[in-house]
């Protein structure tokens, strides 16, 4: 059964921003989990090749951030950008030679990060302007209470396949299920800032470090287990998040892809179908939301 939500008293706000471009100083080096330093790309800028529907780990990267990554100067703006633009909402360069071109948020982390076709991304430069459409913070499940609804396009949850099931529950399906000892950095955060790291995905790092989750994809909607992100993000049992996975993997030790939550609550609530499927790149593929 399709969702009975508030989705039609939301509003939508125009918000604004700019491609951040990438960031250092003159102490370039980081050190893994494992002591050994390395120098590579990851935040902020321009990224090509990295969509929904990739890996998220494997690259010769640190903390990578597909597409824009998109800020505002003023810090108390930035703080609105990030805490209003949701997943799935829609982005459109306003300067610069790809004026025009649209895209998708895929997520939050530093930045508030869109995803655009590959020729469109092509196109666009750090310092250039963009807006962002933001609709979804204040949407509520109305047969659902106990769920708390976050960082989501109301069209974008339905495109995603979650809906109110025969028996009551609501059915999400979901490409992965992340043990509660893979949550890195993020706990104790505000749960519509920037996302949740996961540990246990070191590519090449050694297998100790590993909790099988090498194989995440950017887009892929994840069961984060015994976490409650309803009004922060921690340790509880019996509580179960789903999130879509935002940023790639990262070498620091605690760090890891992503997840921006979209859904929190009581553990019994929730009917997980697990289906590979479940990604970005299908759902915005069969709702017709392309980029």
């Amino acid at each position: 059964m399709s969702l009975n939500t508030n989705a039609d008293r939301l509003v939508t706000q125009v918000l604004t921003g700019e491609v951040w471009p990438a960031l250092g100083d003159r102490h370039g080096y980081r050190t893994d989990a494992d002591g050994v330093p390395f120098l590579l790309p990851g935040m902020g800028g321009v990224t090509l090749g990295v969509h929904p529907g990739d890996a998220a780990a494997g690259y010769a990267a640190d903390h990578l951030e597909p597409g824009l990554s998109v800020r505002h100067r003023d810090e108390r703006a930035n703080m609105a950008l990030q805490f209003l633009a949701c997943v799935g909402n829609t982005v459109t360069v306003r300067s610069g030679p790809a004026t025009g071109v649209t895209g998708r948020v895929i997520g939050q982390h530093a930045y508030v990060l869109a995803d655009f076709a590959e020729e469109d991304l092509a196109g666009v430069c750090t310092g250039d302007q963009v807006t962002v459409h933001a609709r979804g913070q204040g949407l509520r499940l109305l047969e659902h209470r106990g769920v708390v609804v976050k960082n989501v396009d109301p069209e974008l949850l339905e495109a995603l396949g979650v809906e109110t099931g025969s028996d009551g529950k609501l059915v999400v399906p979901a490409a992965v299920r992340v043990p509660a000892e893979a949550v890195g950095a993020g706990a104790g955060m505000y749960s519509e800032y920037a996302n949740t790291d996961l540990m246990g995905a070191y590519a090449g790092q050694g297998e100790d470090l590993s909790l099988g989750l090498e194989g995440l994809r950017i887009g892929d909607v994840v069961v984060l287990e015994d976490q409650d992100h309803r009004y922060g993000r921690g340790f509880r049992p019996g509580y179960t998040t789903i999130g879509v996975i935002s940023t790639g993997h990262c070498r620091l030790f605690g760090h890891g892809p992503g997840p921006s939550t979209i859904l929190s609550g009581p553990s019994g609530v929730f009917d997980i179908h697990l289906d590979a499927a479940a990604n970005l790149s299908t759902a915005f593929a069969g709702s017709g939301v392309s980029v």
